[in-house]
């Protein structure tokens, strides 16, 4: 892929801090232009990018993307395709790369099913806080969390998840993987990422690491809901996974941080649309 070119600030003045936010997708028809429309100006004033990456998607999420991103102004705009089916962390993987061969100094994650709002980060944008650590993450389980729809069996299960690999980590992890973060591309440099799976788990691994390496991290409370999204998350298959890989972090960190938990390939694209 020929990705385009980097941007200069909106407003074609001196640079500023470049920040780019990257929504995986797959098959979201329904969802993804709930997700653009959530970025209003007052969103697209403090970014620079909207990267959506399509996994592949079997129904018509492209088009509607394309269309609800046709109706925003202010920011550019972006519709990238996997060359594979690259799960979720592969997406990741393929944002991540992006975002640093186009020297963004900030990276943000918003799911493309529309369980997160965008606007949840914008007030710790506003103040900063993405400066002042390695990585800001949403928290569903958080006390100012608000949880739409969300079952009291599935909250009851993170929060143990939380707890035990909060004990095991020695640092208190509000969550393991919510849809909704934002990066500074300097602690992503290193692309260890790409050591970690393609499958669910990547958020996991992600968390686990900047527990390892001391990167600085702060979790911050958002709006959660289940309305009409399907759910990729087998929850005894996934429950298993989750003990496996607590195990070997604790018994087994230093080969846990250096093995390559995914062969390494290529993770490239193409660009369906860009606009901005």
């Amino acid at each position: 892929m020929t990705p385009p070119d980097p941007i200069a600030s909106h407003d074609g003045k001196s640079p500023r801090e470049r920040i780019l936010v990257f929504v995986p997708m797959y098959d979201c028809e329904t969802q993804i232009p709930r997700v653009i429309a959530r970025f209003t100006p007052e969103v697209c004033a403090l970014i620079d990018e909207i990267l959506v990456v399509d996994n592949r998607s079997k129904d018509g999420s492209v088009a509607a993307c394309r269309t609800a991103m046709e109706a925003l102004s202010g920011v550019r705009r972006t519709i990238v395709r996997n060359a594979e089916n690259y799960n979720l962390g592969g997406s990741h993987k393929t944002a991540f790369d992006y975002a640093l061969a186009h020297g963004y100094d900030y990276a943000a994650i918003i799911h493309g099913d529309d369980q997160g709002d965008i606007g949840d980060l914008v007030p710790h944008l506003r103040a900063g806080a993405h400066r002042e650590v390695d990585c800001l993450l949403g928290a569903r389980f958080l006390k100012d969390s608000r949880l739409v729809n969300y079952s009291r069996f599935r909250t009851f299960g993170n929060h143990v998840f939380n707890a035990v690999f909060s004990a095991a980590c020695g640092r208190r992890l509000h969550d393991l993987g919510a849809g909704l973060n934002c990066y500074d591309t300097r602690f992503l440099q290193s692309r260890f990422y790409l050591r970690f799976p393609n499958a669910l788990t990547f958020n996991y691994y992600m968390v686990l690491y900047m527990v390892a390496v001391k990167a600085t991290f702060r979790f911050f409370p958002l709006t959660w809901r289940e309305e009409d999204q399907v759910s990729n998350v087998r929850m005894v298959r996934q429950t298993l996974k989750m003990i496996d890989i607590l195990r070997r972090y604790v018994f087994s960190r230093e080969k846990f941080l250096t093995d390559w938990h995914q062969p390494p390939q290529d993770y490239s694209c193409e660009v369906l649309y860009s606009a901005g």
